[in-house]
């Protein structure tokens, strides 16, 4: 019996090459679509999976209300984690993380003839105890538990001692101004871990580096902690609330709460709304797995309207087989073999596209995926699409078809109004995702271009950053000077942190007029001469820091937004308190973004400090004259900081990676859209050429009475259209919510406009 089922639906399949070819393309391309999708979501959902005390492992933040907002980020206080853990007894540990260099830039290590860079943090001695990240040498008691220690990696040990088991106990040169003893080896970590460290130094040296740390006004560092098991989070959380007023005054004007999220879910939950924690990376998680719902659905419906197309010849064959004593049972099962017949070709051929295109999809995700063909959980996935693809390409000849009275086939007294009205709708119903996906695909471009082409204040091309490392600290002045003598750089200044990350904030600026009970957050910048100049700022109006006015060192600029604020008319002349620094406002630069468009323009000051001991180095050069203008910076760094390799960063590169998550859904958007229109386009063509078989008469008697070849094709292409129309009706409601909803996380945004329905109808 199953042997003659499989001649049976292979004979079918064979017989109808067309048909077979245009089920078999579509289905390849949608499961093709949906394993990448697939591998791509587990990959996301599987950061940070990895850590044994997962559950009981927790960030805290904080939860500001201030200037009648609320607001929530993941900086807290230095000395947050010590006194958590010993005043809350459902902490069995606690640490504080922060960066040993910026953002974005790593530190300088020297150990004999190697000189390399690396970047990590300063953690708590807790820190390996909390999360798994094994140790190869050394102990989690006394690891990190001593000032001047550090803890490496492998490849660290490998880099600068040959090896793991040489390095525990070896001394290790920091900025050429510090030694280290390594205390620990740890294993390079996994590329499933969200925090990406090559090395970890002792808080105790960051606290003693830092002494604002011991000010609880200031925050900075993150503070992770690990519950008891038998610790129940939200009692916890409760007992938070109001921890910091221990420790410091209550301030009606700003009041700070704090709470938790469970480390395991910040990587894709980390964006904040009105102080609470809501979306992030899940978004675009949640977004691409309906993706590839729609596009595998797209492809069924192909399979499935091409089943209501050759409905009439198989009509008549489950007439003679029923006839002849076949089951409605059995036909079930010979339909829907055909189905899994078709499916499992189909597999096949998408495993191997998904093989072939793997290279690409990690080119424009950033990541390293890879067929898992050796674990059953994978086949296990696979098993399942194969039965749900099975089960709904081939569900209407099987239940539909089945179902017929032999009588009324034979005698062609069936109906066929419930087929086509089924294949129109199914038409209609796949078109309306191919256009969702269009229009979310064109909204996505255009705000990603939107962001690309806008000014956002000042040029960002031929503006480079040179991190201040080493003996940089000390020759800045001649750096500078040497470097703007040559005709292929313009101008050098220099800012603590850049221009695309000015982290600091300040709440301590007092100005004439400010009512006491207000506290407004201040973006805060320290800078040095000529920043207006390299960065291209512009003036709103008074001026630049100059050296030709030496109270210049006491006064401060402003951008338009924080002026605004002050409510000042003219801000020039008017004094300013920065907590006790009294000073003069000087000029008022127009607002330029020093954030990504998510975030609205902050108020932001300004002050001058030539002598400002870390930061970058801010290089403006001669347009058409990158290359020499590398080739000289090199040539100088290698002369006033030999120890140090020459390390440099284009503004324009770093203020593309604060956009890198929408890059990636921007171009898989566009991929996955333009296969959406292949795989529907591959139906509709099957449906054209069935109709324009089925009136092979029609159109030969039509032609012999005159009609146009244009009018034939109007003739046969009428129908379709009106479906298509039908579809951008229902299709563009539902796309102007969901891409009007998507783009509310940008404070800066374009309008969802008529022209983009338009161009995907």
């Amino acid at each position: 019996m199953i042997r003659s089922y499989f001649t049976t639906a292979l004979r079918s399949i064979t017989k109808n090459k067309g048909f077979s070819f245009l089920n078999v393309t579509g289905l390849a391309l949608g499961i093709s679509c949906a394993l990448l999708i697939l591998l791509w979501v587990q990959d996301e959902l599987s950061i940070d999976q990895f850590h044994a005390n997962g559950k009981q492992l927790f960030q805290v933040y904080e939860r500001n209300h201030y200037d009648g907002k609320v607001d929530g980020g993941y900086l807290t206080q230095g000395l947050l984690a010590q006194e958590l853990k010993k005043n809350i007894p459902e902490v069995e540990y606690a640490s504080g993380m922060e960066y040993v260099a910026p953002p974005g830039t790593s530190s300088t290590f020297e150990a004999g003839d190697h000189i390399n860079k690396a970047t990590g943090f300063f953690v708590g001695e807790d820190f390996l105890h909390m999360f798994s990240y094994p140790l190869l040498q050394g102990s989690k008691e006394t690891a990190l538990s001593a000032p001047n220690s550090i803890a490496i990696s492998r490849k660290m040990a490998q880099n600068f001692f040959g090896g793991v088991e040489n390095a525990l106990g070896k001394t290790i040169r920091f900025e050429n101004k510090e030694d280290l003893q390594v205390t620990a080896v740890f294993e390079n970590l996994p590329v499933h871990s969200s925090q990406q460290f090559d090395f970890l130094r002792s808080w105790v040296d960051f606290v003693h580096q830092n002494p604002w740390v011991n000010h609880w006004g200031n925050t900075s560092p993150a503070t992770f902690v690990q519950l008891r098991a038998d610790a129940d989070p939200r009692q916890v959380e409760a007992k938070l609330t109001g921890f910091l007023y221990n420790y410091m005054d209550r301030d009606e004007s700003f009041h700070t709460e704090l709470a938790l999220q469970r480390y395991t879910e910040k990587y894709l939950h980390s964006t904040f709304r009105n102080g609470y924690i809501d979306g992030g990376r899940i978004e675009y998680v949640r977004l691409f797995s309906w993706v590839a719902a729609f596009i595998l659905l797209i492809a069924c419906i192909n399979f499935m309207n091409l089943a209501t197309a050759r409905s009439v010849k198989r009509a008549k064959e489950v007439g003679l087989r029923k006839t002849i004593g076949a089951s409605r049972s059995s036909l079930i099962r010979q339909f829907y073999l055909e189905a899994f017949l078709l499916a499992a070709c189909a597999l096949v051929i998408g495993l191997v596209l998904t093989w072939s295109f793997l290279p690409v999809f990690n080119q424009f995700t950033g990541k390293t995926l890879s067929l898992p063909l050796l674990t059953a959980k994978f086949w296990w996935y696979v098993s399942v699409l194969l039965t749900a693809v099975g089960l709904v390409a081939g569900s209407y000849p099987a239940l539909f078809l089945s179902s017929m009275k032999p009588i009324h086939i034979l005698r062609n007294h069936f109906q066929l109004g419930s087929v086509i009205t089924l294949r129109k709708g199914l038409v209609v119903f796949q078109f309306t995702l191919s256009i969702l996906l269009i229009l979310g695909m064109a909204v996505i471009y255009r705000q990603l271009d939107y962001i690309q082409t806008s000014h956002i204040g000042y040029d960002r091309h031929n503006l480079v950053y040179i991190p201040i490392a080493g003996d940089l600290t000390k020759n800045y002045q001649a750096f500078k000077l040497q470097a703007e003598s040559r005709p292929e750089i313009l101008s050098v200044s220099k800012m603590r942190n850049s221009p695309t990350l000015i982290a600091h904030h300040t709440n301590s600026i007092n100005w004439r007029g400010k009512d006491p009970n207000q506290m407004v957050s201040f973006a805060d910048a320290v800078v040095g001469y000529d920043f207006v100049e390299t960065m291209q700022l512009q003036m709103k109006e008074g001026r630049d820091f100059s050296r030709d006015f030496g109270a210049d060192s006491a006064a401060y600029l402003l951008n338009e937004t924080a002026a605004a604020r002050m409510g000042f008319q003219s801000a020039v002349g008017q004094t300013v308190d920065w907590g006790n620094r009294p000073g003069t406002i000087i000029g008022v630069i127009r607002d330029f973004h020093f954030d990504s468009f998510h975030q609205a323009i902050e108020p932001l000051i300004v002050r001058l400090d030539e002598h400002w001991s870390w930061g970058t180095i801010l290089v403006r050069t001669k347009a058409g004259s990158t290359r020499e203008a590398i080739a000289t910076l090199e040539r100088l760094c290698k002369t006033l900081n030999p120890k140090f390799p020459f390390t440099y960063q284009f503004s324009d590169l770093e203020f593309s990676n604060l956009y890198k998550s929408e890059e990636v859904v921007g171009k898989l958007s566009y991929c996955f859209a333009l296969l959406a229109i292949i795989i529907s386009c591959l139906g509709l063509f099957g449906l054209a050429a069935f109709t324009a078989e089925q009136r092979t008469k029609e159109i030969g008697i039509r032609k012999v009475l005159g009609a146009s070849v244009a009018g034939i094709v109007s003739l046969l292409s009428g129908d379709f259209i009106k479906l298509v129309l039908w579809a951008i009706v229902i299709a563009c409601p539902i796309a102007w919510w969901a891409m009007d909803n998507w783009l509310t996380d940008f404070a800066y945004r374009i309008s969802v406009e008529w022209w983009m329905f338009a161009g995907a109808g």
